[in-house]
């Protein structure tokens, strides 16, 4: 899952090198921290937060045939 966010921020931002990736394993849910460059933000979460919630719709698409929950926190 990590990857999978990394390939697809690196995708959409101007300064790939700048993409990390961290990963927090609960109980139950997996948080998944993502941080780009401060220029790439906007880039990241789109219009309205579009692109930042079709992110998180992949993530739970995903985590359904791993049987387990993913969420995506886009930090500054």
């Amino acid at each position: 899952m990590k990857a999978l966010v990394e390939e697809i921020a690196k995708a959409l931002v101007d300064i790939p090198e700048q993409v990390s990736v961290n990963e927090v394993q609960g109980e139950q849910v997996t948080v998944l921290e993502l941080r780009v460059a401060p220029s790439d933000l906007g880039k990241v979460i789109g219009k309205q937060g579009r692109t930042a919630r079709s992110i998180r719709t992949l993530l739970g698409a995903a985590g359904m045939k791993l049987n387990r929950r993913f969420t995506l926190e886009i930090l500054e």
